[in-house]
């Protein structure tokens, strides 16, 4: 006890409450490959002159010059009603026309989609543009036939098969809303979702291959529809694609009345064509709902023109697409990531997209490796996440395989710089150039990355604001922190872009309390610079510019007045050679208000021993220092995971604080809980670690903790 005293003397003087502490130390650059460079689409640095703030908002033009307009804009941006911007006011264009039409008269016979089924068994499934405008076509026809008409909503909780991405782009083509739900959540929160867009369709599939399960996925339907109906909303339409031709694969009977196949409608209308709707580029394309562990679900609106306009200029500069590119996003269309950088990026540009139904180590850890040889993918892009997962049980990476990617981003979360330099070395065999993104639902496209022909990559670091974009780190006061002070905030961004999205849908002043409120002067303001977007992130910036991402500022673990990113403890405990997988989660703690405890998973071929804890502890105080300790170090056989792979960190953090875990049915393998939990309880009972009540303040911090 009394070390644990000492400790708060000796370090919590090293931060206040308005700022977060960090002690990474700062890693060196590596210079994107001459062959890489040679064919980059911006590899000029003069390109970042064309995005300084004095030619803001018109040098985005570059970006919706990339699309096919019906009517040009008036106005590039209109802040009329700060904070709901409108980007290219007054232009007309249709998304599906964009991604599909437009690429008829240069190359028909292109693959727009390749669809690779889990089963090894099967066969790949080439749509030719061509063919994804027929099929595209004929599915807007059924809708059309629905009664279904623009500013409709309609709800879709499909697995990624190709019937997804033709379902996305027929609801565009008429101007219908969809909102998207992910195939791995439950049928419950799909209803919600249905509720909340006040959808009557909802489209969804019989069933679909998981770790070699053909899974019944129309019992979902049927929840998702009792679920909606108990909150006044009434699904009049179940529209089922049958996961094979003629076959129903679902135990899950159809609704008399309700229910029909998709099939038997599209016999209707063969070889209809539908006119793409003339839209308003402010029109909302689709909604993406995101979610926390309490609170009605966010329906986060993207526009028309704004979000297509982004998403295709970022895809050309950062993902560097090219029309002769095959191209595999290994993320799911049920999150922005797939809408963005799977469907609507791509396809704008005419590239070639890949699409895979299944889970990346299925039937094992060489799957992805497999199918990016036998397809020639040449840009490959994934989650830390499942770089941190093949890490683990494929060391080697794809040593044997004839693979020379020239590109590789990741996305989604912060990636730790030992995980950085293996995906570098043994993924890209040191040739293809990596590219790390920082972004949102909410923003539509990257807001952080290195242009990747032009600045040097930096482990850990997703790199300055992209093109157009001008990020700043505040304190909890509002002070600027500056570049190269060692000290971390909140990374705001002070411009709108056209990414970002319009409001959440039905809830426009939950849109302004939860982006813009907190950094807002003048609320009466229509400048632009009195609305910073709050992003809701930690980060740091270096001397040279760059942005680290600490990760939410909810997932802060504030010990003794010191506020401790979960990243950066999390990064240090994976520099132990033994380590693969690591959570660090709060514990609430009636000296320091709160303690950190970590949970570790190890590479194949290792065993659990308190030599490998003492690795773990020795490294985190080294690195960070005593106020970081760890209380305890669990060594778990595994980390409760979504279907996405994502650790699922409050589960972790309510069973060191004695609390309910909550509803882990939606896990991909909820048996681990009960395992940690009767591990890691038990050993603190027997050390003399009494539970104790928890606050209703404390119990909704452990239950937020670690959210989407």
């Amino acid at each position: 006890m009394a070390d644990d005293l000492n400790d708060v003397t000796d370090e919590s003087s090293e931060s206040s409450e308005a700022l977060i502490a960090v002690h990474w130390r700062d890693e060196g650059y590596y210079p994107p490959p001459a062959k890489f460079v040679a064919q980059a689409n911006a590899s000029d640095p003069a390109i970042r002159e064309q995005f300084t703030e004095d030619k803001y908002p018109d040098c985005f033009t570059a970006y919706a010059d990339l699309l096919t307009w019906y009517k040009k804009w008036d106005t590039v941006l209109d802040t009329s009603n700060a904070p709901f911007w409108k980007w290219w006011v007054g232009g007309e264009l249709n998304a599906s026309y964009n991604c599909v039409d437009r690429h008829l008269e240069t190359h028909p016979n292109k693959a727009a989609l390749i669809w690779v089924p889990e089963p090894e068994s099967e066969v790949h499934q080439a749509i030719t543009y061509r063919e994804l405008y027929v099929r595209v076509n004929e599915f807007a026809a059924v809708l059309k036939d629905l009664g279904l008409k623009a500013g409709d909503r309609i709800t879709f909780h499909m697995p990624m098969v190709p019937e997804l991405p033709v379902a996305m782009l027929a609801a565009a083509r008429l101007g219908i809303v969809h909102s998207q739900v992910f195939a791995g959540f439950s049928g419950a929160a799909a209803g919600h979702r249905i509720a909340d867009s006040g959808s009557t369709v909802l489209v969804t599939v019989d069933g679909y291959y998981r770790s070699g399960d053909l899974l019944d996925h129309k019992v979902k339907a049927d929840e998702a529809v009792e679920t909606a109906a108990k909150e006044g909303q009434q699904v009049d339409k179940v529209l089922v694609f049958r996961r094979y031709p003629g076959q129903y694969s679902a135990k899950t009977p159809m609704v008399e009345g309700r229910d029909v196949f998709v099939d038997d409608l599209l016999a209707a209308h063969k070889g209809e064509i539908v006119e793409p709707a003339h839209l308003q580029a402010t029109d909302p394309l689709f909604l993406m709902y995101t979610s926390g562990t309490t609170g009605r679900p966010k329906g986060c609106q993207h526009s028309v023109g704004g979000y297509l306009s982004y998403v295709a200029g970022t895809s050309k500069y950062y993902q560097d697409i090219h029309p002769d590119d095959t191209y595999w996003c290994l993320a799911d269309i049920g999150w922005i990531t797939g809408h963005s950088y799977i469907v609507y990026g791509p396809l704008a540009l005419g590239t070639t997209s890949v699409i895979y139904e299944g889970t990346p180590n299925y039937p094992d850890a060489a799957r992805p490796w497999r199918i990016a040889q036998q397809l020639g993918v040449n840009i490959f892009h994934t989650s830390p996440t499942t770089i941190r997962m093949l890490r683990k049980v494929s060391p080697d990476g794809p040593k044997e395989f004839d693979i020379h990617f020239k590109h590789m981003t990741t996305v989604g979360e912060p990636i730790e710089p030992e995980v950085w330099r293996w995906y570098f070395e043994k993924v890209g065999k040191e040739e293809a150039v990596i590219v790390d993104t920082w972004w949102q639902t909410e923003t539509g496209g990257f807001l952080g990355s290195t242009l990747p022909g032009i600045d040097p990559m930096k482990p850990g670091s997703c790199g300055p604001g992209a093109l157009g974009i001008y990020p700043a780190i505040l304190d909890e006061d509002g002070n600027d922190v500056p570049a190269g002070s060692g000290k971390a905030g909140n990374i705001i961004i002070r411009n709108p872009w056209p990414g970002v999205f319009q409001t959440i849908y039905g809830q426009p002043e939950r849109f302004v309390s939860t982006y813009y409120a907190k950094y807002n002067q003048d609320p009466q303001s229509k400048d632009w610079r009195d609305w910073p977007y709050f992003a809701g992130d930690g980060a740091t910036q270096a001397a040279d510019g760059y942005f680290r991402i600490l990760g939410r500022v909810d997932d802060v673990i504030n010990v003794a007045g010191h506020r401790l990113g979960t990243k950066e403890l999390e990064s240090v405990a994976l520099t132990v050679n033994e380590v693969a997988e690591a959570a660090a989660v709060p514990v609430i703690d009636d000296i320091r208000g709160r303690v950190v405890e970590m949970y570790v998973s190890l590479k194949p071929g290792y065993e659990p021993s308190p030599e490998i804890e003492g690795k773990v502890r020795d490294a985190i105080v080294t690195d960070i220092g005593k106020i970081a300790r760890p209380k305890n170090i669990w060594i778990v056989p595994d980390m409760p995971k979504t279907r996405s792979g994502k650790i699922m960190r409050r589960v972790i953090a309510a069973t060191s604080n004695f609390a309910d875990t909550g509803d882990i049915t939606t896990l991909a393998n909820p048996e681990v809980v009960e395992k940690i939990r009767q591990q890691v309880q038990s050993a603190k009972v027997a050390k003399g670690e009494v539970p104790r009540e928890l606050s209703e303040i404390e119990l909704n911090e452990i239950k937020s903790f670690g959210s989407e």
